[in-house]
This record gives C-alpha cells, structure tokens and sequence, in this order.
C-alpha cells in the first residue's frame, strides 16, 4: 500500500476479478478502498482538503467530509454530536473514579486537536475510551464510587498507551495500513471488542449487589435504558443513555430524597459549585507495574478504531484509508494530552458515527463545533457537581447496558464481514479469546501482569499470524500470479 504521505498515489485500476478482490482483502490489501472514486478536492495532496460550501439538498444529499454548512446548522448539528456522546463520556471517568467535567472538557479539546492533526479528513468525536476501565480498575483497586485516590499511577499508565498509540500511527503514515489489517483482521478485531465488554461484566455487577435496593435501582436504569432504545426513534433514541440515566435519576430521586428509602441524593455540593471554572488538574505518576498493565490497551484501540475508521469510508466512499496514520497518531497524541492533566485515555466514538449514518451529514467541521460545546461544559464545575450526584446504583445500571452492547458490537463486526466459523481457525481463534478475556485469564511477563484484555489480545494475534497469515498470503499470490 502506497505511503500516507502520498495519499493520491492508490493505483485507480480497481477492476479486479471477484476471486482476486478477496485474496487481497484475505492479505490486508484494501482494495474495497482503492475502488472509491478519485475526489480532487478531498485527495488534493495538502494536509487539509479543499473546503466547499454545501450547494446540495439536506433532505436528499449528504453533506461530504470537505464541505460545510452555514453557521446556523452546523452549531445545531454540532451539539447534537456533542449530546450523542455525553452519556459515555460522563459514564467512563465516573466508573473509573476520575473527574467527569475534566474528561468532557478534555474531550472537547481533544476532538478539535484530532481535526487538526488529521487535516479535516476523519470525521470523528474523542470521547473516553471503555477500553481502559478494567485495566484502571486493576491497577488503581478502585472500589466503583467516588473520587480514585490512586488516579496518579493510572494517569501514567494512559499516558503511556498513548505514546505507544502515537507510535504505531506514525508507522502505519510510513508504510500504510496493510500490515495492521493482516496483524488485526475482522476475526481478530471482533473478539477484541467483545472482550472489552465481556471482561467488565463481573465488576459491573458486583458494584449493584451490595443490597437489594441498590440492585432493584439498577434493574429499573436497564429497563429505562432498554424502553428509550426500542420504543422511541430519531434522536431520543440517539440520546439512550443520557434519557434513561435522567429518568432513572428522577425516579431515585422520588424513591429516596422523598419516599425515604435508600440514601437520598445530597445537593450540597451542587449550590456549592460555581457556573464557572477549571476542573481540578491531576499529574501523573509512571509505575511500571501500571504502565506494563495499561500500555497493551494501545491495540485494543487500534483495533476498535480500525473498524470505526472503515465503517466512516463505507460511509462517506470517501477514501479516508490513506489517513489511517494519521488518525491513529491523533488519537494517540491526544489520549497522552489528555492524561498529562488528569483526564481519561480517548478515542473515536461510535455513537457519533451512528448520527452520521442517520443525518447523512459527514462534514468534519461539525465536529469542531461539538468540541467547543464540550469544553464550554466542561468549563462549569456547577456541570460537574451535577454528575457526581449521580447514584453508584445508576451507573450500574447504565454500565450493563453499555458493556453488553460492547460486547455485542464485536459479534457485529463477525456479521458484517463474513466471517466463516465453519473454518476451525476462526473457531478457535474466537473461542480461546473470548474464554481468555471474560474470565480475566493473566498472564505475566517477568513480574508484570498483562491483565485479562491485554493477555486475550495477545493470544488472538499470535493465534491469527499461526493459523491464518500463511495460507491467505499464499492464496493471494498464486491468485495475483495468475
């Protein structure tokens, strides 16, 4: 595959034969990419495209990568982005221990400096990644409620995975995307994702079982959660999360601060707070043990971002393959930034990628505008109080919800490529991982522990380069030789 740094090289003969498309795809070639249409001004060889104002119908056209609506849409469409990721991007931190109004306005920026760095060319919103929850929480030990007094150790540890992230981008802008396609193919990247989920399953529920109140309060969050998903549409059901958490707060509010069961919410805090502010600024720490623990999670997020990357250009048929690098150094570069001041690892969010598939409106500066919502929230500690007053029980809830359709998500990306389990390789490969990260299988390497995600990760890369590698490049060759 052609360099990044020569993005309109890719050879624009796509006419290959059915049995040859699927040997290059077999060797990470990606030819469903290269067979795009050539966009002069998206692929123009400077860092940012050429920008055009939108001339087309909302109601009947989509709005491409590099063109721009006039201010009014895009400050409306630009907080609907920002709503759609707020119900995960409050929730990680809150189950990490970190400060939520400094993961919202870390996210902000940190979406806007992954504009930049990509040049406008991947539409996408950065908002704290699942993936280091179960890493965090085995370093840190933290107990799922309140503030995490080992915040330090695990800050230098995110830091870490993100300069590794950083790395790997910077590999894949030199030699292209194909390497990581064979290292992390579909089977792969399926059973990572699921694992993310799976992994987390048991703190989830030990954290709403101390009592039968708290229990029941978590039941209910599900079923609110679970009503706004089946049984609305547009954008309330977008915003699943963030309506279901609302209604289930009311509903413990109700439950409690007037009924008298259950601890009552305590708003203190709240009339405390000031409208206006900077959150609190946290330093790392850099402990080998949590670095060893949390850097792995640097695959984990090139795989989960691999798929998000691809389903943005079967999207958009746009070939944003070219900026892979790019976008994998970005995220990278602002998940170190953003752990250097106390704030949770990032990465593309797949809820925002769900509006661009309902809007059909894939312009990057919306995204832009989203992040300055962000950070315009995240810059009221009176926003912050708010969320901390959010019951453990509800994020319990919330947390069921959001782990299972993690771990469902990888089953997706099983569906949507094909992948064949009557092959005993794909079985194995997917069984022995999925067994691996669900029940925490660790291994250790000296006196390090790899934890359950990162030794299942391992085992799926290892067991894919063994089974697979060899007689798909075999096949491509022979099939390319013809």
């Amino acid at each position: 595959m052609p360099s990044q740094k020569d993005p309109s090289s890719h050879s624009e003969n796509s006419a290959q034969e059915p049995s040859a498309h699927n040997a290059l795809e077999a060797a990470g070639i990606d030819s469903a990419a290269m067979s795009y249409p050539k966009n002069p001004d998206f692929e123009n060889g400077r860092w940012f495209p050429t920008w055009r104002s939108y001339q087309g119908d909302l109601d009947r056209d989509p709005v491409g990568i590099n063109e721009y609506l006039p201010p009014s849409k895009s400050v409306l469409l630009g907080v609907q982005h920002t709503f759609a990721m707020f119900g995960a991007t409050v929730l990680a931190p809150l189950l990490m221990g970190f400060d939520p109004n400094l993961a919202i306005l870390m996210s902000g920026i940190c979406t806007v400096m992954f504009f930049m760095i990509t040049g406008g060319r991947m539409p996408s919103y950065l908002g704290s990644s699942f993936a280091f929850i179960g890493p965090v929480i085995a370093v840190t030990a933290y107990a799922g409620a309140g503030f995490n007094d080992n915040l330090s150790v695990a800050l230098g540890g995110i830091m870490a995975c993100g300069i590794i992230y950083s790395l790997i981008g910077l590999l894949v802008m030199k030699t292209g995307t194909g390497w990581i396609e064979r290292l992390m193919p579909p089977i792969v990247t399926g059973a990572i994702v699921m694992i993310i989920g799976l992994n987390l399953a048991p703190v989830t529920i030990q954290g709403v079982s101390s009592n039968q109140f708290d229990a029941w309060m978590a039941t209910l969050t599900v079923i609110l959660i679970s009503g706004v998903a089946v049984f609305t549409g547009g954008m309330l059901r977008r915003l699943l999360l963030l309506v279901g958490l609302i209604l289930s707060y009311l509903a413990y509010f109700v439950m409690t601060n007037v009924l008298g069961f259950g601890s009552p919410i305590d708003f203190s805090s709240v009339a405390a707070a000031s409208w206006f502010g900077l959150p609190t600024i946290h330093t790392p720490s850099f402990d080998k043990n949590a670095i060893i623990l949390i850097a792995p999670v640097a695959f984990i997020l090139v795989a989960e971002n691999l798929g998000h990357f691809k389903a943005v250009e079967g999207m958009t048929k746009a070939r944003v393959t070219p900026y892979m690098g790019r976008a994998f150094f970005a995220d990278g570069l602002a998940t170190t930034f953003s752990a250097g001041f106390g704030g949770t690892g990032v990465t593309t969010y797949a809820e925002n990628i769900g509006v661009m598939a309902v809007t059909k409106v894939y312009s990057t500066t919306i995204f832009v505008v989203a992040g300055v919502v962000a950070i315009i929230l995240g810059l009221s500690p009176k926003f912050g109080a708010i969320i901390q007053t959010i019951p453990g029980a509800l994020l319990g809830g919330a947390s069921i919800v959001v782990f299972g359709l993690i771990a469902l998500a990888g089953v997706k990306i099983w569906i949507d490529n094909h992948i064949d389990f009557s092959k005993n390789s794909n079985l194995i490969i997917a069984a022995v991982t999925v067994i691996m990260g669900t029940g925490n299988f660790s291994l250790h390497l000296g006196g390090f522990d790899l934890g359950g995600i990162g030794t299942a990760t391992l085992a799926a890369i290892v067991l894919n380069a063994l089974f697979n590698q060899s007689s798909e490049m075999k096949a491509a060759n022979k099939l390319l030789a013809k």
